[in-house]
């Protein structure tokens, strides 16, 4: 399995002693202990492993004090990441997201978000609720309100690869589903936790997570009710309605309250704002069925089956969408969406009949380039890495850009009904990237310096393990 690291960070308050990752623990109160004796946090090969339960404001406080640094490293690599990329400072866009979410966050969870502040401060970091809220909202805000706003987009613009299959496609005739997240390797350290959620009403939830995203927003995740997610950005897409519900919103609703596909698909198109527009991919492993909801803003489609795969490369299959509502290439192979949509129709008909989690991890970690017919690491590839793509190709973007996929992660039913997943950080493969010696050689991104991540190679790991 390769070096771990088990570091608890268990807070046994009522047992009258305390173990922490952080030394010169700050005094807290009995109202306080009595709610951080429910959580819990350790950390192994790369990820934190995250409980929190109960009530709003009380798991949020667990949470904003058991991952009060990494909090503060987020919001510290996205005020950087987002004044250098658009000229504007922190202040401006938490400003922006606080007039945009003011009326659109439920009671509850404005509760959780300000027991996030109030444990940060417990933790000894400071952060505003208003900052917390941006951080929650940087998605709509920074890759769908602002390109509207002033008719620009941010480079840092997420995608990712994955697919979910059931039926006839797998070993065992149910799901599996399988996911690696991308984005520019700065803001991608901080996506780091899995989560799991045991809220006083509803659904528990484990997923993966974002500095102190409400929702998932890398977006892989189980349910109590028995689903399975997680998705792909819909490329080119640029559309956005301010007075729509916020994503982190929608999704954590769905993923807490809904008890099937068809009221998770609805809790998702209602008061849409077009944010995040996505090809979700669900599954249900009660009956074994999965679906793609394809959600832009005016259009959307849902498709299930109980045979066959649906596959995610950031491109939607859902012709309204693609046509009326994005700019986004479908049948050129030098672009990396549709690169990567060949090339996984391809590996799904050549593993038809025979997919289950070791060749779920093995797809996941694929470098073909279906555009040079060749094996080569790029950001036309499954796995994708755009620091090693020289960008000569058209449509492949800017050359060297450090950006790709940091992580994979992939469940199947069993594990599901376990309340298990497999991950791994770092990188679906085992390339590994050193960021110093990056720099080095590629200056011109020398502004990232003491942002950007080494992602060294890390071992698929199982979350969440026994408590000892």
């Amino acid at each position: 399995m390769g070096r771990r690291t088990r570091t608890y960070c268990l807070v046994m308050v009522l047992a009258g002693w305390g173990l922490s990752c952080r030394t010169a623990e700050p005094t807290v109160p009995d109202q306080e202990k009595a709610w951080l004796a429910k959580g819990y946090r350790y950390d192994e090969n790369g990820w934190i492993f995250l409980h929190i339960e109960g009530g709003p404001f009380e798991r949020g406080f667990q949470r904003g004090y058991l991952t009060a640094g990494e909090i503060d490293e987020f919001l510290r690599t996205l005020a950087h990441v987002t004044e250098f990329q658009t000229s504007y400072n922190l202040d401006f866009f938490v400003r922006a997201s606080s007039r945009l979410f003011q009326k659109n966050v439920p009671a509850e969870y404005v509760a959780e978000m300000r027991g996030i502040v109030a444990g940060m401060q417990h933790a000894g970091k400071e952060a505003t609720y208003e900052q917390v809220l941006f951080m929650n909202g940087f998605i709509d805000v920074l890759w769908y309100w602002w390109p509207q706003e002033r008719k620009r987009q941010i480079a840092d613009h997420p995608g990712c690869s994955a697919f979910i299959a059931t039926g006839d496609a797998t070993a065992d005739g149910k799901i599996v589903m399988a996911h690696n997240s991308w984005v520019g390797y700065a803001l991608g350290k901080s996506a780091n936790l899995i989560v799991e959620i045991v809220p006083a009403q509803g659904h528990r939830i484990l997923m993966q997570s974002w500095g102190p995203c409400l929702y998932s927003a890398t977006d892989f995740f189980l349910t109590g009710a028995g689903l399975v997610g997680t998705e792909t950005t819909i490329g080119g897409f640029e559309h956005f309605d301010r007075r729509g519900t916020p994503v982190f919103v929608r999704a954590r609703q769905a993923m807490q309250y809904a008890n099937s596909i068809d009221e998770w698909a609805e809790t998702m198109i209602r008061q849409n704002s077009g944010a995040y527009a996505n090809s979700w991919l669900l599954g249900d492993i009660r009956t074994g069925e999965i679906a793609c909801l394809d959600l832009g803003l005016k259009h959307h489609s849902l498709e299930k089956k109980t045979h066959g795969y649906f596959t995610g490369s950031n491109v939607t299959r859902n012709v309204q969408i693609l046509r009326r509502e994005t700019d986004a290439r479908w049948d050129d192979v030098r672009d990396s969406c549709v690169a990567r949509r060949v090339r996984w129709e391809k590996l799904m008909k050549e593993h038809h009949g025979r997919i289950d989690i070791s060749r779920a991890q093995r797809m996941l970690a694929d470098h073909y380039d279906v555009y040079l017919q060749k094996e080569q690491p790029g950001r036309r590839t499954i796995c994708g890495h755009g620091e090693l793509d020289d960008g000569q190709v058209p449509g492949s973007g800017p050359a060297y850009r450090p950006a790709g996929a940091f992580d994979a992660k992939v469940v199947d039913a069993q594990m599901a009904k376990n309340w298990k997943l497999w991950a791994k950080w770092g990188g679906s493969c085992d390339l590994g990237f050193d960021a110093a010696q990056f720099l080095e050689k590629h200056g011109q991104y020398d502004w990232m310096k003491g942002h950007l991540p080494d992602f060294p190679a890390r071992p698929w790991t199982i979350f969440p393990r026994e408590r000892q």
